[in-house]
């Protein structure tokens, strides 16, 4: 298998679901009309062979999609260039409604040259970002797992605040960990502006440009209200897949800087990925008692998901007896496509993730 091979095969993959058909609760469950964003990247390990990678993007602009080119084997996208997501005065993601104008739209710059591509808001996918920064926390001595995190009258060990963010996606136990970045200096804000950020310090010594939190408050806000969330929150899927990759004892070493966090802390949050109880996305395993279900990844995957009415995403590290991969996908499809009030997204995501791992088993 080449780099080449595997582009074209997810490319096939996402033009076979037709994402332009899903049907669209805002269109009265009309088709969507148009490509929606999916940004689908997917690493390999094969037995005894150098890993191989690639990475898609689609979206209205590029219907038939576009193939990542990277900087060295393995290093940031080269090709394409990266626009934040936005939101409007009233705090909407107004850019995936219906009859939103692009053209219309100042989608700010973000990092990259060539084509525009417009990364959707990762949603709770975000999650993992905030894990590594309390890792680093615990790594210099500034928390500790075990440690008593009080929050809005409750009081848990760090240890329990992160496996709830992972396993679940509390939104209040990433309030309460972002409070504690903020209050043991991992986040530092002054004059209304943020001037500290130990995870974009992280992200950036390791060339990780695709990863970005920003404009987090100290009461551990990080929404769209807080003002945060959206446009200052974001991730690419080449570059939560480098995250995971740092986070797979498994694979081999990605690259010869300093490891990214302890091995104690990647542990950690390893076991609540392996946790996970929101199968949702690119796996459906929690879904199967909805009428219609559709079968996604059928193995063992460590992972995060995310999920708003616009977007969804997911992110993790697959074994599937000597099969080894990592993938992650963020989209502009959220609970908006879902066939059930239980389901977060459209089923032809699962059915993605499904078709990607029949070609990797087939093929690896």
């Amino acid at each position: 298998m080449t780099a080449d091979d595997l582009a074209e095969a997810l490319r096939a993959a996402v033009l076979a679901q037709r994402f332009e058909t899903t049907a669209d609760s805002l269109q009265d469950g009309a088709p969507l009309g148009w490509h929606p964003s999916i940004d689908l990247a997917v690493v390999v390990f094969p037995a005894g062979e150098a890993p191989v990678g690639a990475n898609v993007l689609f979206s209205r602009e590029h219907p038939q999609g576009l193939v990542a080119r990277f900087d060295g084997a393995f290093g940031a996208v080269a090709n394409i260039g990266f626009h934040a997501d936005v939101r409007d005065a009233a705090g909407d993601s107004h850019a995936w409604l219906p009859g939103a104008d692009w053209s219309r739209i100042a989608f700010p710059a973000w990092f990259g040259s060539g084509p525009r591509f417009v990364a959707p808001y990762p949603a709770s996918l975000l999650k993992t970002m905030v894990a590594v920064g309390v890792g680093l926390l615990v790594d210099s001595d500034r928390s500790d797992w075990a440690l008593p995190l009080a929050y809005q009258g409750r009081t848990r060990p760090v240890g329990d605040w992160l496996f709830d963010m992972i396993t679940v996606s509390s939104n209040e136990a990433t309030s309460a960990l972002v409070a504690h970045l903020h209050a043991r200096g991992g986040i530092r804000r002054e004059g209304g502006r943020e001037v500290h950020n130990e995870m974009q310090a992280l992200f950036a010594a390791h060339g990780l440009p695709g990863l970005m939190i920003a404009n987090t408050r100290s009461d551990g806000g990080w929404g769209n209200a807080a003002g945060s969330g959206v446009g200052h929150i974001q991730m690419t899927a080449w570059d939560a897949l480098r995250l995971m990759w740092r986070l797979d004892a498994d694979a081999p070493a990605v690259s010869p800087r300093p490891p990214f966090i302890s091995a104690a802390s990647r542990a950690v949050i390893r076991g609540a990925l392996d946790a996970q109880k929101l199968h949702q996305v690119l796996s459906s395993e929690s879904l199967r008692a909805l009428p219609g279900w559709v079968p996604g990844i059928p193995a063992r995957f460590a992972h995060k998901t995310g999920g708003t009415q616009n977007y969804g995403s997911d992110a993790g590290i697959v074994h599937d007896g000597e099969l080894h991969y990592l993938i992650a996908v963020t989209t502009s499809l959220g609970s908006r496509y879902a066939p059930h009030p239980d389901a977060s997204t459209t089923w032809k995501l699962p059915a993605l993730g499904g078709a990607v791992h029949a070609w990797l088993k087939a093929n690896t």
